[in-house]
């Protein structure tokens, strides 16, 4: 059962980020030009997701367990670090320097074309980089 949501939540998510135009590099560069010329359309999907996130925290905040049975495991820390700050820069400027963040990078992906696949590929790739750096600090520690 827990594969078959993971099925379905995946295609309502993916399926959402195309009928938005997340999937779309132009739509999204133009909803960050704020100087030129903006396209504010997406910050009614945003504040649509912002929106239902809410009611959808309040509702799981008060739960042990998930509506599968799994256990919740909602995150706790409140703390704003320079690993934070960071990480949202780096991810704000990828988005707006490609026009793509995570998940629309992988439903375009579906709709072919070369930009996506090497979005996708640096962005495994600056996964990996982490994940080499990150082992490398723990282990000094």
């Amino acid at each position: 059962m827990h594969i078959i949501m993971a099925l379905v939540a995946g295609l309502v998510f993916g399926l959402g980020l195309i009928v938005s135009g997340m999937t779309d590099p132009a739509k999204v560069i133009g909803f960050l030009d704020l100087a030129g010329r903006w396209d504010p359309s997406l910050g009614f999907v945003m504040g649509g997701a912002i929106l239902v996130g809410l009611f959808a925290f309040r509702f799981a905040a008060g739960r042990d367990k998930s509506l599968l049975g799994d256990a919740m495991r909602l995150p706790t820390s409140t703390r704003i670090d320079r690993r934070l700050v960071f990480g949202s820069l780096a991810f704000g400027a990828g988005w707006g320097l490609a026009g793509f963040c995570p998940g629309p990078a992988l439903a375009s992906l579906a709709g072919g074309g070369g930009k996506p696949l090497v979005f996708v590929a640096a962005m495994v790739a600056g996964m990996l980089v982490f994940e080499l750096l990150e082992r490398g600090i723990t282990a000094r520690r």
